[in-house]
């Protein structure tokens, strides 16, 4: 499967550079994971909706749906959600749009920074509303966040290109 851009016309988004943070391994750690939240939340909003939906590579891998995995990543690590079926996690439902899977995000990740908030210790453990399973430490789960969304970020900058031509962060 081959995929082209549906336009010649290249939107060429300015590169925003990595965060300059405070000093202290929280506000890295934060600044970073803020930073790639951000990243990929723009890469997704203002697609196009059927082709942001529509399968960019063989395997199935849509824009709209790595958003919404990440919203149940988001909920699942820092909220305690629970997810009994991952793989079902990077399809979003036919009645979402663009808009509303972008806004569902960043909820999550605003619900997902006010428990950090409330987080001192990093070597600490994450609260979590999962009973009977251990919880990560929250450097742990920060440091995961920052490997999946910056993962998933790369992948919705090869798909968003793919769509419209639109590059950069």
């Amino acid at each position: 499967m081959t995929a082209t851009p549906r336009t010649r016309t290249r939107t060429r988004r300015r590169d925003t550079p990595p965060p300059r943070t405070g000093d202290s391994e929280a506000e890295v750690l934060r600044g970073f994971l803020d930073y790639l939240r951000a990243s990929i939340a723009a890469k997704v909003e203002g697609a196009p909706g059927p082709e942001a939906r529509a399968a960019g590579v063989p395997s199935g891998t849509n824009l709209l749906g790595l958003l919404h995995h990440l919203t149940f990543v988001e909920r699942a690590t820092f909220l305690g959600d629970r997810v009994t079926d991952w793989p079902s996690t990077f399809h979003a439902a036919p009645e979402d749009g663009v808009a509303e899977v972008v806004d569902r995000y960043r909820k999550a990740v605003e619900e997902a920074n006010a428990v950090l908030n409330g987080c001192a210790d990093l070597g600490a453990p994450l609260p979590r509303a999962q009973p009977g399973k251990p919880s990560p430490s929250v450097r742990w789960a920060l440091t995961h966040l920052i490997e999946e969304t910056g993962r998933h970020a790369g992948h919705a900058d090869i798909l968003r290109e793919l769509i419209d031509g639109s590059t950069g962060r």
